[in-house]
């Protein structure tokens, strides 16, 4: 039986459009930045594709080419033209290394803690607030609008990781926006930031306006068009119904990990008396790919940061998997993943 990838929240397979693109774009040799004619047919696609992922995205600010979500966050943390650093607790990992000192602001069970961030607003000056949108590890989602005006009242900017919700839902309302082409479709090794006026940033010189070095990886970025103007859940193998009658097929037996909004397509459930890892080691063999955390710390298997802070207990940690679907997604793969999940469970 062919394996089954339920892993898209770490990354996912790229869409046909996107292959097409990239090999089409390798012939475009030049640099965007050369002034003779083959470089100005390279800017020209450049800008064509800059264009079409804010079109796609529904964004009308600026864009910034990166290398990817991890370069964005480290710009938008680093480059904005405040000072003051303060980041939701169950942030992605890539935040805490692009600001270790920044004010931390707790979550609920389920949600940032509006009246503990409106007090650390007013006990300092204006602040960079970086509030994910959707968590990588439970697919928890932030109502991130319910802050915006809180953050601009006070003079700040407010940042937002949608590297797992973007070209799925709506952008939220925020200054500054972080994309990763890989979770969407798209290559590895390309991203965005999504800026809503670029004088919030330092500029360094260089490329992209000024504000990252680097010539752009132009058949990356064509790439990125491609998939990102595949965007939304309508062009996705399954239904929404389906997702949720799977993942209550698994409740049913197992524990839900977090509370709150929820997306259908990526969560976090613990099994009864079965280790993560022992689970991923079963499945594995069983010819299925989930995951336990984020990819980035998933490797280790330590305990979850984002889990602690979402007050999950250590030992409902220790079992839970993360299970997370993607564009190619089948009602098929649901139903062999449901079927083993279930035989593991009862052995």
């Amino acid at each position: 039986m062919p394996r089954i990838y339920l892993d898209h929240a770490a990354t996912t397979p790229m869409r046909p459009e996107a292959k097409a693109a990239m090999a089409a774009a390798l012939e475009r040799w030049a640099n965007p930045s050369s002034p003779h004619a083959e470089g100005r047919a390279a800017r020209a696609a450049l800008e064509d594709a800059r264009a079409r992922i804010k079109a796609a995205l529904g964004w009308r600010g600026e864009l910034i080419f990166t290398s990817g979500a991890s370069e964005a966050l480290w710009i938008a943390l680093n480059r904005a033209k405040l000072k003051r650093r303060i980041v939701s607790a169950v942030e992605h990992d890539a935040v805490f290394r692009a600001a270790p000192d920044a004010e931390l602001v707790p979550v609920t069970d389920y949600d940032v803690d509006a009246d503990a961030l409106r007090s650390l607003l007013a006990r300092g000056g204006p602040a960079v607030v970086a509030i994910q949108h959707m968590n990588s590890e439970t697919g928890i989602t932030q109502l991130v609008r319910v802050y915006t005006d809180q953050v601009r009242a006070r003079g700040g900017i407010l940042v937002s990781d949608c590297a797992q919700s973007a070209g799925k839902e709506d952008l939220p309302d925020a200054d500054m926006i972080i994309v990763s082409a890989h979770k969407l479709g798209g290559p590895p090794g390309v991203g965005a930031l999504l800026v809503r006026d670029l004088g919030l940033l330092e500029p360094v010189g260089g490329h992209e306006f000024g504000y990252r070095a680097g010539t752009e990886n132009l058949p990356a970025i064509l790439g990125f068009a491609a998939a990102a103007e595949q965007s939304g859940l309508d062009n996705w193998a399954i239904d929404a119904y389906a997702m949720m009658e799977f993942r209550e097929a698994l409740e049913a037996v197992g524990e839900p990990v977090g509370a709150g909004l929820m997306t259908m397509r990526l969560f976090a459930i613990a099994m009864p008396g079965k280790s993560a890892a022992a689970q991923l080691i079963r499945f594995d063999a069983m010819g299925f790919a989930v995951s336990a955390g984020s990819a980035c710390s998933s490797g280790t298997l330590k305990r979850s940061r984002a889990l602690a802070a979402f007050d999950v207990p250590e030992e409902v940690a220790a079992r839970t998997i993360r299970i997370s679907m993607g564009w190619n997604t089948t009602e098929a793969d649901l139903n062999a993943f449901r079927d083993a999940w279930l035989e593991v469970a009862r052995t």
